[in-house]
């Protein structure tokens, strides 16, 4: 699959960040040319020891994607564009929504107008999230579950999969939507919880303390990353995906109590039940997994990392390299 992406040219948003630096290290030993733009904005995930050992393979721009003069520039002869930057936290995006107005809805549109104007003919996926479907109505979720977005981020990167819709339909810039959950693996921001929550679990196992579960009996799946990278690829490559939206998913849905115990099997450590905080449970969705049917059906993209082996592969990274992440 990465090998029909030799000599291309394939920018990444967010490329120094968790998903998007892993798709560089697929892309530049496939042989690709591949642009990197990062805000390295502190709170976000830029990490530049995530391309440790490809610094030579891809080209890095220090570059905010709601800068339009730069992305006017750098969007120029690009034959792919992963968009994969934006503002991951939901409580940041409460406690601050118009920055994450900026980043996940108005910055969007920007680099679709910036496309449309300077370069039609590339080919973007849209990196997503199930936070657009709210609390589940039904389990699991497909992709024609209501759309009820329960914090600021949910309702801005809803808006973000739209722009890309309507701008594939109206001026045929093709663009393809994946929404992915709990995305976890090497190179995942660890030292808080802006990113995810199972980087908290591992930073705390990783460094010897004991990790917190609030509540427990929540039901959520996990898709390790390179599974992500690879629907990702497959999206790209398929012009059948253009308009189109497609549910990313795991293996299996796991309780996080059950995924607690999990963890404890694949290294030493402890953790500490809690309930869940006021302010996260007015926002959190309750239990949710995700029909993933369409994309397999479509692509013949199936989770392929089990949960254990993807959580003993995250712990280990991070036993090798937590000082860069702290």
């Amino acid at each position: 699959m990465e090998e029909a992406f030799r000599g291309k040219n394939v920018l990444i948003t967010g490329g120094l960040g968790f998903i998007g630096s892993n798709l560089a290290h697929r892309l530049a030993a496939a042989g690709a040319e591949v642009l990197l733009v990062d805000s390295l904005i502190p709170e976000y995930g830029g990490n530049l020891f995530n391309i440790h050992g490809i610094e030579d393979l891809v080209t890095v721009n220090i570059s905010d994607v709601r800068d339009p003069h730069s992305m006017s520039y750098l969007v120029k002869e690009q034959d792919y564009l992963f968009n994969l930057a934006g503002q991951t936290s939901h409580m940041d995006s409460m406690r601050d929504p118009y920055t994450d107005l900026e980043i996940n809805c108005r910055a969007q549109l920007s680099i679709l107008e910036t496309c449309r104007q300077f370069n039609p003919e590339v080919r973007i996926i849209f990196a997503s999230t199930r936070q657009v479907y709210g609390r589940p109505e039904y389990l699991p979720v497909d992709e024609k579950h209501p759309l009820h977005p329960v914090d600021t981020n949910g309702i801005n990167k809803l808006a973000g999969e739209w722009y890309h819709i309507l701008y594939n339909d109206v001026y045929g810039i093709q663009s393809a939507v994946l929404r992915l959950t709990n995305t976890y693996g090497p190179r995942m921001r660890v030292k808080d919880s802006r990113q995810t929550f199972l980087g908290t679990w591992v930073h705390a196992l990783v460094t010897g303390e004991p990790f917190e579960v609030w509540g427990g009996e929540q039901l959520r799946d996990f898709t390790y990353v390179d599974d992500a990278v690879d629907a990702l690829l497959l999206a790209a490559l398929s012009p059948e995906t253009s308009g189109k939206i497609y549910n990313l998913g795991g293996e299996r849905s796991i309780s996080l109590m059950e995924l607690a115990d999990l963890m404890l099997t694949v290294t030493n450590g402890t953790y500490n039940i809690h309930a869940f905080p006021e302010d996260r449970k007015r926002i959190d969705i309750g239990d949710y997994y995700a029909d993933f049917t369409l994309i397999q059906q479509t692509l013949n993209w199936n989770p392929r990392v089990p949960l254990s082996e993807g959580l003993q592969r995250t712990v280990t990274y991070y036993q090798q390299h937590i000082q860069h992440y702290l």
